[in-house]
C-alpha cells in the first residue's frame, strides 16, 4: 500500500511591528515539507504600505527601502494563500505569525484562514520541558540544525522545517503515550491529587528541616558532610530596600533601570483590556507590545472553593 503524503506548510513572517490588529507583513516564508521532506518553497518581502517600527527594523533589518518596490499585501496574499492552501500551518510561537495571515486574508479576501495550527513551541515545551529557553534558536541547536540569518523569513523557515521532523517524531511518541493513558483519567486525576498532596507535605518537611538546619548553626554548629560528599553549610547574607522613586534617577543614569526593575506585563494587559484607561491611552500601549505568545495549563479547583 502507497504510504499516505502529508504535507505540511511551515512558515515564518516579519512585520512592521507587534499588534497584528495595525501591522503588516513584510516579509513571509513558506517551506512545503511532504512527509518529512522539503519540496517547495516560497518566499516574498512585502510592501505594507505603512511605517515600518524603528524596534521591528533593528530585529529583521528590513528597511523601507528594501520593500517599496515589492507587491503589496493585497497584491501578494493571493499567491501566499495558494502556496498554504488547506494544509496544516506550522510555525514557532505559531498564534503570531497566524495573527498576520488571518488578518491580512480578511482585509484582501474577505475571509479568514481556517487552517489547523500547529506551534513548534509549544511541541518544544512538550518534549523537553527542563529547557532555559523555548525560542527558535534553542530548539535549533537541539536538533543539530544550523541557524543563519535568524529572523530573516526564510532562514527562520527553513531552519524550523529541517528540524520540525525530529520534534514531530519525538512529540507525536510522547502524545501517543499520552493518549493510551486517557482511558485511566479518573485515576490519574485522584494520582496527581495525591502526588500533589504529597509535594506540599514534603515542602512543609523541608521547611521544618531547615530551620532544625538553622538553630543548628546559630548554636555553633559546624559544617555537616553527608555519606554521599554533599555537604551542608550556613550562609547569611543581607539585602536592603529601596523606594523606587528614590533611586530611579540614578538607575537610569547608569542604564540599568532595565535590569533593576521588571513590568508587569498582566498588570499592563488588563489596563488595556479595561475601561480605566481612555481609548487614546489604550491604543498607545497596544503599539507597544513586543510579542504574542500563548499559552496553556490545567489547574485544579478545590472543592468548596
Amino acid at each position: 500500500m502507497p504510504r499516505k503524503k502529508i504535507i505540511e506548510i511551515v512558515l515564518d513572517t516579519e512585520t512592521t511591528g507587534l499588534d497584528y490588529t495595525k501591522e503588516k507583513m513584510v516579509e513571509f516564508a513558506g517551506v512545503r515539507l511532504e512527509n518529512g521532506k522539503v519540496k517547495d518553497t516560497f518566499q516574498t518581502l512585502i510592501n505594507p504600505e505603512q511605517h515600518i517600527r524603528k524596534s521591528s527594523i533593528a530585529i529583521h533589518g528590513i528597511t523601507p527601502e528594501m520593500v517599496k518596490d515589492a507587491p503589496t499585501e493585497a497584491e501578494i496574499m493571493p499567491k501566499i494563500l495558494e502556496f498554504i492552501g488547506n494544509y496544516p500551518i506550522v510555525a514557532h510561537n505559531c498564534i503570531f505569525d497566524y495573527s498576520y495571515l488571518n488578518e491580512a486574508s480578511i482585509r484582501t479576501c474577505g475571509k479568514p484562514i481556517e487552517n489547523e495550527r500547529i506551534d513548534s513551541q509549544y511541541m518544544f515545551k512538550e518534549v523537553y520541558p527542563e529547557m532555559e529557553s523555548f525560542g527558535l534558536e534553542a530548539l535549533t541547536k537541539k536538533f543539530n540544525v544550523k541557524l543563519e540569518n535568524h529572523h530573516r523569513a526564510m532562514a527562520d523557515a527553513m531552519s524550523l522545517a529541517l528540524a520540525y521532523p525530529k520534534l514531530k517524531k519525538l512529540y507525536l511518541q510522547k502524545y501517543n503515550w499520552e493518549y493510551k493513558q486517557l482511558e485511566n483519567i479518573e485515576y490519574l486525576l485522584e494520582r496527581y491529587i495525591r502526588i500533589q498532596q504529597s509535594i506540599n507535605t514534603m515542602q512543609s518537611e523541608i521547611q521544618d528541616l531547615k530551620s532544625v538546619f538553622k538553630l543548628y548553626f546559630e548554636l555553633g554548629g559546624q559544617p555537616i558532610v553527608a555519606q554521599n560528599g554533599d555537604m551542608l553549610v550556613y550562609q547569611s547574607k543581607q539585602s536592603f530596600h529601596y523606594e523606587f522613586e528614590d533611586v530611579k534617577e540614578i538607575l537610569e543614569e547608569i542604564g540599568a533601570l532595565n535590569k533593576a526593575v521588571k513590568l508587569n506585563c498582566g498588570f499592563v494587559d488588563r489596563l488595556c483590556n479595561g475601561m480605566s484607561l481612555d481609548e487614546c491611552k489604550r491604543e498607545a500601549i497596544k503599539a507597544m507590545r513586543k510579542e504574542i505568545s500563548e499559552n496553556r495549563n490545567v489547574q485544579i479547583i478545590r472543592a468548596g472553593k
